[in-house]
């Protein structure tokens, strides 16, 4: 049986949890405060996703960059794709607050939107 020792970030507590595998499968999680930490622990052993934020080029507005994110989270493993394909990507202004920067960034299936007016 293995253990992971993680800290819960699903709320400000902070939780120490610690999960016991069998394998692949949570066996359990133990440390939570909350459900959110159980489900917190459960995905991220199994399958950790994260949101990207970062910057790209804009042509013709009043500033040079606007912030963007992913839409929704990605699979951890596709962090450094998703980066790379944003890099060197320049829009044309005007930008609006959730307009589509990239479309389904790295083949996972999650735009890219921006977070910017610009």
């Amino acid at each position: 049986m293995e253990k992971r020792e993680l800290i819960c970030i699903g709320c400000p507590m902070g939780c120490p949890l610690t999960v016991e595998m069998n394998g692949k499968e949570v066996v359990s999680v133990a440390g939570n405060t909350c459900p959110r930490g159980d489900a917190y622990a459960r995905k991220e052993v199994t399958n950790p996703t994260r949101i990207v934020t970062s910057t790209v080029m804009v042509e013709g507005g009043t500033v040079d960059m606007v912030s963007v994110k992913t839409k929704e989270d990605i699979p951890k493993d596709k962090i450094f794709d998703c980066v790379k394909a944003l890099k060197g990507i320049k829009v044309k202004a005007p930008i609006h607050i959730g307009d589509v920067i990239v479309s389904d960034v790295a083949g996972t299936g999650v735009d890219i939107v921006a977070t910017k007016n610009a």
